[in-house]
């Protein structure tokens, strides 16, 4: 009598249908992950931003000199690179000709998939 090793056909396509189920839920329920985690980028930017302009001003107080601040859109010359990584945009938001420095603004960041985030920013002459 011949001896018979592997797999038939029935149990191979009853492990495709297991996990074909398998994938059918877990995959709606991974998917809406991607736009929390945007949210989550354009809310850390925005924090990242409102301390550098907290930074910046302190170090005007302390030293004397710092990096100008006059609207929202350039307190994003106080980053590293120099500049917002690419989707993100700040709504443009000057601080009016009154203003005194230290004069604080609330600011829009608008990062990818129209996800939206405040941060305060302060003028800095």
């Amino acid at each position: 009598m011949r001896v018979y090793s592997g797999f038939t056909l029935v149990e191979l396509v009853l492990v495709i249908a297991v996990l074909g189920i398998l994938v059918a839920f877990a995959v709606p329920r991974f998917t809406p992950l991607s736009g929390e985690s945007q949210m989550a980028a354009t809310e850390s930017l925005a924090g990242t931003l409102g301390s550098a302009a907290v930074m910046n001003f302190t170090k005007k107080k302390a030293t004397g000199s710092a990096r100008p601040i006059t609207a929202c859109e350039t307190t994003a010359t106080l980053l590293d690179e120099g500049g917002l990584p690419d989707g993100f945009t700040i709504a443009s938001n000057v601080f009016g000709g009154d203003a005194r420095e230290g004069a604080s603004k609330s600011c829009d960041l608008q990062g990818p998939d129209s996800t939206l985030a405040s941060f305060r920013t302060i003028k800095v002459d």
